[in-house]
């Protein structure tokens, strides 16, 4: 069967290593949270045919056509599966009514957008694991008092627990692209509510790291915040300083 050529519209990079296929595959838990798997942009089915054999109903989400049609000729068991579709754009709920695990080579530059969409379905997505670029793998998964702990971090961190699993050398790829990439696994805590406002949440971490060099006295005082606990606990710290419990107690105090 012909290969697909990679398209740099979509920042196609194809795994051509077996054994860190398996290794990803094998990297989900397939816990009792979930019986169904999405896979996004299976490309030429790398980590499907691996997917095929696990004990789960499976999904493909795929937006380039011809690998659409390269992998209903190669697995044509589950044709009826594969939706032509952009993940970004596609209501997850017409995927399943029930939880899901995803799983995915995941385009480098809409990684990080794949990641908060997730965010917005997080009750009904219970555990990713995802290759991405290195330098933003580590930057999801960092702690605080790190120079790549960011904006990203602390919102994902909040509703999933992350772990760093091991990276991948540019080499494994065709065509070979010129970072190296990571694969990193994230498991939705038991947060159900933060204890906060979620939006005003969101506003303060991001306005705290729009400046990250300054200590929040200066970055957060767009939010008037009087309280005094507060401000001789927080306010000479910076945001790379603070973890998701932190930024909490500052947004219930405002």
């Amino acid at each position: 069967m012909k290969k697909i050529k990679a398209k740099k519209k979509l920042s196609q990079h194809f795994l051509k290593d077996e054994n860190i296929a398996l290794k990803i595959v094998n990297s989900l838990t397939y816990s009792d949270k979930y019986s169904e798997v999405l896979e996004i942009g299976p490309g030429m089915g790398m980590l499907t045919k691996y997917l095929i054999k696990k004990n789960t109903k499976l999904h493909l989400i795929e937006l380039d056509i011809d690998s659409v049609e390269y992998l209903k000729n190669k697995y044509p068991e589950i044709k009826d599966k594969i939706i032509f579709a952009d993940f970004l754009k596609y209501e997850l709920n017409n995927i399943s009514q029930k939880p899901f695990a995803i799983i995915g080579n995941f385009p480098y530059n809409i990684s990080s957008q794949i990641l908060f969409k997730v965010l917005e379905n997080k009750d009904i997505i219970p555990e990713i694991v995802g290759m991405f670029q290195k330098e933003v793998a580590l930057r999801i998964a960092s702690k605080p008092n790190n120079k790549s702990y960011g904006i990203i971090s602390v919102l994902l961190q909040a509703y999933y627990d992350i772990d760093y699993l091991f990276p991948v050398e540019n080499i494994s790829f065709f065509p070979v692209p010129k970072v190296c990439s990571a694969v990193i696994r994230l498991t939705r805590n038991n947060k159900q509510h933060l204890g906060c406002d979620q939006v005003l949440f969101k506003n303060v971490v991001k306005t705290a790291f729009s400046q990250r060099r300054k200590m929040l006295k200066n970055t957060l005082k767009v939010f008037n915040i009087n309280n005094h606990d507060i401000q001789d606990e927080y306010f000479t710290k910076r945001a790379e300083n603070l973890n998701v419990n932190d930024f909490i107690k500052i947004v219930n105090s405002i």
